[in-house]
Order: structure tokens, then C-alpha cells, then sequence
């Protein structure tokens, strides 16, 4: 069975366990979703199913999206994600809601990180920056020499400088499903979820447990 779902992150909140304990936990508005398309190894070479995710006007999509959805029996939908799986029993046009996942569930969300724009190299990446004394006025924040000696004569891949911060897809791991509300399509993680609210998360079971 297909545990995974498609949702937007609504914001962090509190509830009070048995012990009267509060837990932080982030609201997900999980579904409902419509199996939009099922990949086989036979014919894709690989196993997935497909769902999309919040309905929207025709008018919004293209007609080859039109065309894809309507032959699912979907309603117009504005997300299409693929979840891997070994094998399902789901079947195309059929819908997925929050009742997939329990209490006690542990959950890999996916995510876009907040975009921060163009940032330095202390705040992306925690360099302690150059001393204040000897005469420098305007190289305290700044990377420093970033050569190699003349054996190399290069600057390496992958250094780490300036550039823009964020905007990146990011998995919140092993996450505890502290309150599922299947009614109002609700289910609540313990912890934080990357992005902003309202961006798009996929909810899927934890691969690490």
C-alpha cells in the first residue's frame, strides 16, 4: 500500500500529549490526492504511482494536462507528483485522503527551503570571518585567500563562498505523526517542516526508521 501523500505546509501549532506535556508539531493540509497514472517496469522501467494534488480551474492547465487527467477521470489538478513503489493495488483515478497514515507513523517530508537571497560566506556558511585588529577596516566578513599554492594553482569545485542561500529541496527525516484529522484533510508532524506556509511538501513513509 501506498503511503505518501501530497499536501502544503499550514503552519507550526502546540497540542498536550497524555502527561500534559506540549508538543510542537507542524499542520499539513495532507490531500486529497487522485492516482493520476501508475508506472510499471513493463512498460516505464520502474514502479510508481503518480498523484496530483489540488483542484484548480481548466482554464489554469494546458490541454495535453487536460487530456492526461481526463483520462484518469481527475478533476483539474495543479500538482502532479511520482511516489516509488516495490508494488500497489491502487488503480488509476482512485483517491488517497489522510487516512493513509496513523498515529504514531514516522514520516520523511519533503520540501522547498525559504529562499534567502544572495548571501555571504558567514552567514551560509558560518565562517568566523577575519580579525578586526592590524589596520583591516573592510575585510572582516570577508572569505579571505581562497588559492591553492602554486602545486595546484587552482580554486577547487565545490568551495565554499558568496552565493544565493535557500530556495533548495530539503527532507525533514524520521518525523513522528502526532495528530491525523482524515475529516478535515489534517495530519500533524512532530517538529519542523522546511519551507514556508503554504509551499508544497510530500509526505512519504520514513525511509530510515
Amino acid at each position: 500500500m501506498l503511503k505518501g501523500l501530497i499536501g502544503k505546509k499550514i503552519g507550526m501549532t502546540q497540542i498536550f500529549d497524555e502527561d500534559g506535556s506540549a508538543v510542537p508539531i507542524t499542520l499539513i493540509e495532507a490531500g486529497p490526492c487522485y492516482v493520476t497514472q501508475i508506472r510499471t517496469p513493463q512498460t516505464d522501467a520502474y514502479s510508481a504511482v503518480q498523484l496530483g494534488f489540488e483542484e484548480i480551474k481548466p482554464a489554469r492547465l494546458t490541454g495535453g494536462q487536460l487530456g492526461h487527467l481526463n483520462k484518469a477521470d481527475a478533476p483539474p489538478l495543479r500538482f502532479l507528483r511520482e511516489f516509488r513503489v516495490k508494488e500497489t493495488d491502487l488503480k488509476v483515478g482512485d483517491k488517497v485522503t489522510a487516512e493513509v497514515f496513523e498515529l504514531g507513523d514516522h514520516v520523511d517530508v519533503i520540501g522547498t527551503s525559504k529562499g534567502k537571497g544572495f548571501a555571504g560566506a558567514m552567514k551560509r556558511h558560518g565562517f568566523s570571518g577575519g580579525p578586526i585588529t592590524h589596520g583591516q577596516s573592510d575585510r572582516q566578513r570577508a572569505v579571505g585567500s581562497i588559492g591553492a599554492t602554486s602545486g595546484t594553482g587552482r580554486v577547487f569545485k565545490g568551495k565554499r563562498m558568496p552565493g544565493r542561500m535557500g530556495n533548495e529541496r530539503v527532507t525533514s527525516a524520521n518525523l513522528k505523526v502526532a495528530l491525523v484529522d482524515a475529516d478535515r484533510n489534517l495530519i500533524g508532524v512532530r517538529g519542523s517542516v522546511p519551507g514556508a506556509k503554504g509551499g508544497l511538501v510530500m509526505i512519504k513513509e520514513a525511509r530510515k526508521q
